[in-house]
């Protein structure tokens, strides 16, 4: 991955040879398809200093004798993801007690809360950075990233550069792998968002237990008189108050801390009723759309006045939000129609968005995939939920990684209902997919491209190849259209 200027290439201590240089500590973590202790001698080529081995791990004789000519350490840990992170602030200084770390979770909505907080906190005037699933953000400062949630030789590194560019406050997601990887490891959060809670993630967690539990971690690192706000409205609302009776909740249907109305919810944006400070409030958010965003814009305004932002900040702020790329990411298309590029990509994401499409339209085309090596049982469901809304249903490839694509393309149709099957198509070219729908839409039509969000890619068998949803949007021809 390429950083700028503001994180260089050689980490003090990395989980990855591409960051080693000469002195740095190389801890070799065992992932799931692959184990560190093969990448020993790359690290001991590029100059590793020190070697960080599991306790129980076996080291092959060649690489032994590597280790031993090279007159390096070795050490041994009972666990090398926490060994990374304690390593990691250690060698740096524990940057991260220079910040107030705000820390969002959740299943759905993480992205876009987290981009509208930090929003509003620069709004305040606060120096902020980000650290989110489109990108990562220090000030002005934008830096690539492929991670919900970094490991952590890449975090403290970052933390490192927010503390040198006098940054107060880090927004960041954090995945439920970040506390079951120990990514974020000894981290203490100055506020936690909880968003909400559905099934996701079966190609990670034996069980949904498993992963709401994992998800849970977040308040037992967060801070003493930290501001915690879970959704009300969401399923497992009680659970999360056993697991953390201080937090405030936010809501839009029942009595809550943070109580919120939509006013009006279409092309121009919602418009949302808030309750502070036991007074009425009307916040505008024109990027926004769909109910599910109302709860975003809840969660991101419920954080920032529990923080002390003042409402008529948080006011400007709302209504100076840009959105988020590749979330409900909107297209005027030549034809009159439009285009929606979103990452939703489970049954829960595809429900909430199209939900909030169907309304505003009279032909519903939804073109979709799922990615391979992840969790398969979604599948069906994505097709169930999509062939619920759409008038049109188009299946396509999404990443098939190193499965075949006709497997996935079959498990997602398994879902739709014998009276849906004359409304779906399979194209298996994800642009021709895209370009039929065009070609079959008219004014007023939505045409929504479910899955990549702001990726620009596809991969294929190992290969990543350059692929872009909006540069296709933005080509489309006038003649194509119905």
């Amino acid at each position: 991955m390429n950083h700028s200027p503001f994180l260089p290439n050689i980490f003090p201590v990395a989980c990855h040879t591409n960051n080693v240089g000469t002195s740095s500590i190389f801890v070799a973590v065992k992932g799931m398809k692959d184990d560190g202790v093969n990448h020993i001698p790359e690290a001991l080529s590029r100059g590793a200093r020190i070697i960080v081995v599991a306790q129980d791990a076996h080291i092959p004789d060649d690489i032994q004798s590597l280790i031993q000519r090279s007159n390096v350490l070795l050490l041994r840990t009972d666990n090398t993801r926490r060994a990374l992170a304690q390593l990691s602030q250690h060698e740096l200084n524990y940057p991260a007690k220079s910040l107030k770390i705000l820390a969002i979770t959740g299943t759905k909505g993480k992205t876009t809360t987290a981009f509208l907080l930090a929003h509003l906190l620069r709004s305040a005037g606060k120096k902020v950075a980000l650290l989110s699933s489109v990108y990562n953000m220090i000030d002005t400062e934008i830096l690539p990233t492929e991670l919900t949630t970094q490991h952590p030789d890449y975090l403290h590194l970052f933390f490192d550069a927010c503390k040198k560019n006098s940054i107060e406050y880090v927004v960041m997601e954090t995945a439920a792998q970040a506390f079951s990887l120990d990514r974020v490891f000894d981290l203490s959060f100055d506020g936690v968002i909880f968003t909400n809670f559905s099934n996701e993630h079966a190609e990670f967690y034996p069980t949904q237990e498993a992963y709401f539990q994992a998800k849970c971690q977040i308040f037992a690192q967060s801070k003493e008189n930290a501001p915690i706000f879970i959704n009300a409205d969401d399923a497992h609302f009680e659970e999360l108050k056993k697991r953390c009776a201080i937090a405030e909740s936010f809501s839009l249907r029942v009595a809550s801390s943070i109580k919120g109305e939509i006013i009006s919810n279409d092309w121009n944006g919602l418009k949302l009723k808030i309750v502070l400070d036991g007074a009425d409030y009307n916040f505008f958010c024109p990027a926004l759309l769909g109910e599910f965003n109302a709860y975003n814009i809840l969660a991101a305004i419920s954080m920032a006045h529990g923080i002390g932002v003042d409402i008529e900040t948080i006011f400007k702020g709302c209504a100076s939000f840009n959105g988020v790329p590749g979330r409900l990411e909107l297209y005027k298309l030549p034809n009159g129609a439009r285009g929606i590029i979103d990452k939703a990509h489970n049954q829960s994401s595809f429900e909430a968005v199209l939900s909030a499409l169907r309304p505003l339209t009279t032909q519903l085309i939804v073109v979709f995939g799922a990615g391979g090596d992840r969790d398969a049982t979604k599948r069906p469901l994505m097709g169930a939920v999509a062939a619920n809304y759409a008038d049109l249903v188009i299946i396509t490839s999404d990443n098939p990684r190193s499965e075949k694509l006709q497997i996935i393309i079959e498990q997602i149709m398994a879902g739709i209902s014998e009276q849906s099957i004359e409304k779906t198509i399979i194209i298996e070219n994800r642009e021709k997919a895209i370009l039929h729908a065009y070609q079959n839409s008219t004014r007023g039509s939505i045409i929504a491209l479910l899955g990549k969000g702001p990726d620009e890619y596809e991969l294929v068998s190992g290969v990543k190849t350059y692929f872009s949803e909006r540069s296709i949007l933005q080509s489309l021809p006038i003649k194509e259209a119905l």
